[in-house]
């Protein structure tokens, strides 16, 4: 108990876990800016049976209470497996959702910081979840725009709240709205000829999903090989990239997938976009049925905004071009759909390579996320 009328429950069943994914649509269904998930995903997500991430984590969920009613909840995860190879003692705290009351955020965190400590952690950080796949950070600019799949999507007064409580930024994430130009400049179409002329590099470009399907656990493999340096991140296991395959190789439209191979006909580069269905995703209310799936579907057909969602070339091969031959191919693509912007997704604040490349196009910086930590 942390002030009269309040507690805080430690979920220990099925029901307690469908309450604590519920919570959301009750508190922010009423918000236009606020994007739920599938609840499909959502139970997936949570679900040790079908989530391998568990096996390599210790996992506790928590909701406060005033009275009878839900005002909060919050995640705990200890990667063991990241803690290990980083050499860290961290937890993370995920998925905090509250009312607009301080005292119900100060309580949660409370918890789950003393949940840490009497794990022999040394610190925490987050908002983040079993990997830098999950929505990571917590939005802190940009909220009058939707948030797309796989962002953050927080109220404005959280971010006050946790720093409030000690929590400061560890590092951020920024997203770029690049225009979308009709033809694509000259000096594009120079690199993309000079680089397949030399029968070095081929570009596939699917049609159908079922083309895509031989390169999908390539792609997850180019992913382990590449992105070992980022925040968080773990490299995935054989189960989880097939759980990954299954879970988004049905809404993939391969027009909007460009691949790169070698001369050995070995995957070296990619890169995964999919129309945005924000709107849709609202319509539906997190269910695909009975009418959820259609309004996905229309919103991603009439949408003039395509978003990132996946990139890697093999560190051998960057500096190339790989990065405009695929870049040129997909804004084509999208302006054949008649599109007229990109979201970058997250990048790293530090990775100034690649926020050069999306200023270098007109991109502008719309969105910025805060992973937060505090040290015991």
């Amino acid at each position: 108990m942390h002030e009269t009328g309040l507690r805080i429950q430690a979920c220990s069943s099925a029901a307690d876990i469908r309450t604590f994914i519920q919570l959301p649509f009750q508190w922010y269904a009423g918000s236009r800016r606020w994007v739920p998930p599938l609840l499909m995903d959502e139970y997936a997500f949570h679900d040790a049976a079908k989530n391998p991430a568990f096996a390599s984590a210790t996992v506790q969920h928590w909701i406060a209470w005033r009275g009878q009613q839900p005002v909060g909840r919050i995640m705990g995860i200890i990667h063991h497996a990241y803690n290990k190879s980083s050499g860290e003692l961290l937890a993370r705290f995920y998925q905090l959702d509250a009312i607009e009351d301080a005292s119900v955020v100060t309580a949660l965190l409370t918890t789950v910081e003393n949940w840490a400590r009497a794990n022999n952690m040394s610190g925490i950080m987050g908002p983040f979840g079993f990997s830098d796949k999950d929505p990571q950070g917590m939005q802190v600019e940009g909220f009058d725009w939707l948030p797309v799949i796989a962002t953050p999507t927080n109220p404005a007064y959280l971010p006050p709240m946790l720093e409030a409580n000690g929590y400061t930024k560890k590092t951020d994430c920024v997203s770029y709205r690049i225009p979308i130009p009709p033809v694509m400049p000259p000096v594009y179409g120079r690199v993309t000829e000079r680089l397949l002329r030399t029968h070095r590099f081929r570009l596939i470009e699917c049609k159908q999903q079922r083309e895509l399907k031989p390169y999908i656990l390539p792609v997850f493999r180019l992913v382990n090989e590449t992105y070992g340096h980022l925040l968080g991140f773990v490299p995935m296991t054989e189960t989880e990239m097939q759980k990954m395959a299954k879970q988004y190789l049905p809404v993939l439209d391969p027009h909007f997938v460009k691949l790169v191979l070698d001369a050995n006909d070995k995957l070296i580069a990619f890169v995964v976009a999919m129309p945005d269905m924000s709107p849709g995703l609202q319509k539906a209310r997190g269910k695909l049925f009975p009418l959820g799936f259609w309004h996905i579907w229309r919103a991603m057909k009439q949408t003039q905004q395509l978003n990132l969602l996946l990139g890697a070339v093999h560190p051998h091969c960057r500096g190339k071009g790989l990065d405009v031959l695929m870049g040129s191919a997909l804004m084509r693509a999208a302006a054949n759909r008649g599109m007229k912007y990109m979201d970058s997704h997250l990048i790293l604040e530090s990775n100034t390579v690649m926020r050069a490349e999306c200023e270098k196009i007109n991109g502008e910086l719309y969105k910025r996320f805060r992973i937060y930590q505090k040290q015991f």
